[in-house]
This record gives C-alpha cells, structure tokens and sequence, in this order.
C-alpha cells in the first residue's frame, strides 16, 4: 500500500507538466493512476486506502482535464479550412472518377468495404497533418479507455464543424434563402447552377468523405456514438449546401427554366449514393434524410412545372397572331421546350417513375412531349378563329403545324414519335392547305363556271370540232362570257393583292401551295377559254 501511495505522488509529479511537453509519459502515467485507482477500488477497505484512493481519483481527474485541453489545443492548430488548390488538385481524380462510373457504373460491392477504402475511389484532401493525426488518436482512444470520450466528442465536433464551415464559405457555398433567390437575374442562373453543383460534388465526395475519414481515424473502433459525432460535425454545411436547393424550390420557377430543375434532380441523383454510403446508419439518418428529400422536392417540382407549362400552352392569349399567318412565336417556343424534353428524357422517366421497359416509345417523356403539342395546336386552333378571313386562318394552322413536323423530323424526336406521328400530322397540314385553297380561290372558280351557259351558247359551238358552225350572235351569251371573263381577273387581282402581305415561310410548302392553286385555277380557265374564247373573239372580230 505504501510503495502504490509513492507510486501515485510520483506520477502526480509527472501531471503536473503538461501532455505536451512528453504525452507518451503523459499516457503511461494515466494507466498506472487507473492500476492504482484499480488496486484501491477492489482490494483495500480502510481509511488510508480510501485517503489514496480520493487522492488518486482527484489526479484522475485532473489529468483527463489535461487530456482533455491537449486535445483542443491540437485539434485548434491542426483544423484550418483546405486551401483551394488542395481541393482543385483533388477536382482531376474526382472527374476520372466519376467518367469511370459514367462508363461502367458503380459496382455492387463498392460500399460494402472497411470505412477507409468505402470513400476512397479519389483523391481526398488533407484535412489533419499525419503527425498531429497519431497524436489525436492516441488522446481519442485514452478518453474512451477513461470513458470520458463525450467531452472530446463536443470538443472534436465544435473545431471541425466550424473548420467545414469556414472551408464552404472559402469555397463560396454559403447559406441561402428564398428571397435572395428570387433576385438572381435568370442571365446568371445557369451559371450559379453550373457552380452549384460543381460544389455539390466537392463537398459530398471530397469534404465529406475526408472528414468521415478523419473520424474514423481519430475515434477508432465501431462506436455508434462516433457516427453522431460525424452527423453532427456535417449537419450545419451539409443545410448550407442544400439551401441553395431549397431556395429554388421556394422560388417560381416559370416553365422555360425547367432545366434550373432537372439539372439540380440530376445531379442530386448522381450523389445521392454517395451520400448513402458517407451518412450510412441510424445515426446518419437526418442527414441521409436531408438530401433525399431535397431530391424528391426538385422532382417534385419539377413535375409540377412541366404541368404548368402545359397550362400556359393552353391559356396562352389566343387573340395574339399573326398579322400575315405565318409561324408564331409560340409554335418555335414550345418545339424548343420538347426538344429539351428529349434531351432530358432520363431524369424525366425517373421523375414519372417510368417502369424499365424496351419499348421506349411507351413513356412518359412520349406522352408529356405529345401532350405539349396537343396543347400547343389546341391553342392554335382557337388562335386561328380569330381571323375575319376563314382562309388565313387555314393559312396560319397551314404554317404551324408544318414547322412542327418539320422540326420533329429533322430530329432524334422523330424516331421516340414514330413514322405514323409524323405521318397523321403531316395529312393534317394537308388538309389545311386544300381548304385555304378552297375558301381563298373558290369565288374565282365561280367565275368560270359553265352554268347558264350552256342553254344559251352550248348549241352555237362545235368545241370537238373546234369550228363554229350555226353560232347564234346572242348578244346576252357574249355579255355573260365577257363579265364572267371580267369577274375573274378582278377576283384574282383581289385575291393577290390580299394575300400580297400573307406569309408562307417554309420555301418547299410555299411551292407547294402555288402548285396546288395552279392545278385548280389553270385547268378551269384554260377549258372555259377553249369552249367560250372563240366566241367572244368572234364577236370582237365582227
């Protein structure tokens, strides 16, 4: 007892100096205070070994203080925020990387391994010196030895909170709200974006994971408390980096901004198993939580865009037209818009919850793409109503619906649609293009017609023979022929003059509807010339 008594005040010398100065001295001396501490505990029942003992507990106490301020001061100096060109350098393994993954994706077993190899498929950044980091283990595994690791686990997560912090804001991630989203001009949204989720990656495959690591390393052994530590050191940049998110989400977003929105859902998507594996356990589950609900929010969003779009198709102000029938704005809007539906079919079949099928035409993305066309010829119909001449309005359909089908067909679209689309669309253009013809030049065919010509003129001329034999000089006949002549050239003066200022953009529909108005108006007047033309030259010869 006496020789333990000795034993105790010599190490009591020793913590009088500071870990620093000799920590492994500093160590060694703790575990003899606990053999001490022991011995007293389980063998001695007398007031002098209850005297040592308390003596004994007071030094405990001191020296886990001393442990405790070592490992806030080593932390305090070793945690400063990553220099961006450590992280930048990083960038190069993070991209070869993720192409890797783009090319063969992620194996099954990628998140199965050890800790240390689990977030290790790039290059992290250094976040402790190596030789501080032993230091901090040895100081970590002493406390949960001493079972007095909460303190160091409030210690450790206050520094490299605040050092994470420091790091995204060096980095330019900083917290965001609703209002400062809405003032960000539209010009620089793509950008902010671009950069959002560049960050994004940076911060969940490089940061993250290196201070996963470092946790690891610090308080090894599979404690669940340690993965608290973790969650807790995270949660406060992991809600500065989805503020962004959020903001957007809060924001209206109008219907030609739908990619602010995918391209976020994507590249939420694209780490959302990344961080699955950094915040796996219960422990983590918040911040796993957290991410996948700003996830679905985007696509919910999303979703909710792409349907008002489809609203603002249909309501869009059916009084604005054109003035000469050609494309309106709204018809090249909209194909750009399904264009970009297209290009973004993956996130969008996801978005839907499309079932993994073969036939890729049996999408959504299909119906969503076909419902916008829908609408957009909806609202072109009832556009088309509000020309006073029936066959401008024919006209403008005409023109539309042609630029559609012309669009899809010069592109990718045309094999997700099918021949038979593109098929019935094209007959639809047709359709409006004979009954322009029909309404705009029906008048001047009247003019040409043979009724009540006949019975008055049909038995003075011999047109098979071409001679005129037995003419009868019906002053009323020639008169008849000759306004119906007049009447023609003034209607069809009429006509061109009108349509003077009429639109037909597309250089081979243009063609063809001169074509199609020829094959009617030629034939009727070169046969009402070859039956009646003699007559009048006739009567002009006489």
């Amino acid at each position: 007892q006496a020789r333990r008594s000795r034993r105790a005040a010599a190490e009591h010398v020793i913590l009088l100096d500071r870990p620093n100065e000799d920590l492994n001295a500093y160590l060694e001396a703790i575990d003899k205070l606990t053999s001490v501490e022991y011995f007293f505990t389980s063998k001695i029942r007398c007031r002098v070994g209850n005297d040592v003992h308390e003596r004994v507990n007071e030094l405990l106490s001191k020296a886990i203080h001393g442990l405790e301020n070592e490992f806030h001061r080593l932390l305090t100096k070793c945690s400063k925020p990553v220099d961006l060109e450590n992280i930048f350098n990083c960038l190069s393994s993070l991209n070869r990387q993720l192409s890797s993954e783009d090319l063969i994706g992620p194996s099954a077993g990628d998140y199965s391994e050890a800790p240390l190899k689990q977030y290790a498929e790039c290059t992290l950044p250094t976040l402790v010196d190596p030789c501080y980091l032993t230091l901090l283990s040895k100081l970590a595994q002493k406390s949960i030895q001493l079972d007095c690791h909460q303190k160091f686990m409030e210690i450790y997560r206050e520094i490299r909170s605040s050092t994470l912090e420091r790091t995204l804001k060096r980095l330019g991630v900083e917290y965001v709200t609703k209002e400062e989203m809405q003032q960000v001009e539209a010009q620089s949204m793509e950008a902010k974006i671009a950069e959002w989720t560049q960050f994004s990656r940076i911060t969940v495959k490089l940061l993250f994971g290196a201070e996963r690591i470092l946790c690891d390393q610090v308080f090894e052994g599979k404690y669940t408390w340690k993965d608290h530590c973790f969650a807790e050191v995270t949660a406060k940049s992991l809600s500065i980096l989805l503020s962004f998110g959020d903001a957007v989400v809060q924001s209206q977003i109008l219907p030609d901004k739908l990619y602010i929105l995918l391209d976020m859902y994507k590249a939420t998507l694209e780490l959302q198993s990344k961080v699955d594996a950094i915040f796996e356990g219960n422990a983590c589950s918040e911040n796993q939580k957290s991410a996948l609900t700003l996830t679905k929010s985007l696509a919910q969003t999303a979703k909710k865009t792409i349907g008002d779009f489809m609203e603002y198709i249909l309501n869009h102000s059916v009084t604005s037209t054109t003035v000469d029938g050609a494309v309106h704005y709204m018809t090249s809007y909209v194909t750009d818009y399904i264009k970009f539906l297209f290009d973004y079919q993956s996130s969008i079949k996801q978005i839907f919850g499309d079932p993994c099928v073969e036939d890729e035409k049996d999408t959504d993305v299909v119906s969503q793409i076909v419902g916008a066309i829908h609408a957009l010829e909806t609202n072109l119909a009832m556009k088309a109503k509000q020309y006073k001449d029936l066959a401008l309005g024919h006209l403008f359909l005409m023109n539309n619906i042609h630029y559609i089908v012309k669009y899809i067909g010069r592109s990718e679209l045309k094999d997700l649609l099918g021949a038979d689309w593109i098929e019935r669309q094209r007959r639809i253009v047709q359709q409006h293009a004979t009954r322009y013809r029909r309404v705009a030049w029906l008048k001047v065919l009247e003019c040409l017609s043979t009724q009540g010509l006949t019975s008055s003129v049909g038995s003075s001329i011999d047109v098979t023979q071409g001679s005129f034999r037995n003419i009868k000089n019906s002053t009323t006949s020639r008169s008849v022929i000759k306004e119906r002549l007049k009447c023609f050239n003034m209607r069809f003066e009429e006509i061109c003059q009108k349509q003077m200022n009429w639109g037909v953009p597309d250089r081979d529909l243009r063609d063809s509807l001169i074509l199609m108005i020829a094959e009617i108006l030629l034939p009727a007047y070169r046969s009402f010339l070859k039956h009646f033309g003699p007559l009048v030259e006739n009567s002009h010869s006489a």
